[in-house]
């Protein structure tokens, strides 16, 4: 059975950091591309960054320079370093292996002006 655990959110103030992980189980991690995702209240989910197996990395435009996805492949574990926060990062983030339709539970980051 695939999990992916998310953890590493919480409440910060603006222009601090967050740092996510998510632990990946029951799959082939070295052969999967990630990803992670957001969705604000009364919005849709959207891509924030992906990673793939030999680590390229894309990032919304509202995220260059300030998130960094990064993996472990022999911890199972996708990151996401992000700073520089705004309150419109505030959101619940997803960790994904969007090829297949996996998906975590999602973390909560709050950003305060």
């Amino acid at each position: 059975q695939v999990q992916l655990v998310e953890s590493g959110g919480g409440l910060v103030q603006a222009g601090g950091s967050l740092r996510l992980s998510c632990v990946a189980s029951g799959m082939f991690f070295t052969s999967a591309s990630m990803a992670w995702y957001r969705q604000a209240i009364g919005k849709q989910r959207e891509l924030v960054a992906t990673i793939s197996t030999s680590s390229t990395t894309n990032y919304a435009d509202s995220v260059k320079g300030r998130f960094t996805i990064s993996r472990d492949n022999a911890k199972k574990t996708v990151y996401l370093q992000m700073n520089s926060l705004k309150p419109e990062d505030t959101a619940v983030y997803y960790c994904s292996r969007p090829s297949l339709g996996y998906w975590g539970q999602g973390t909560q980051v709050t950003v305060s002006s």
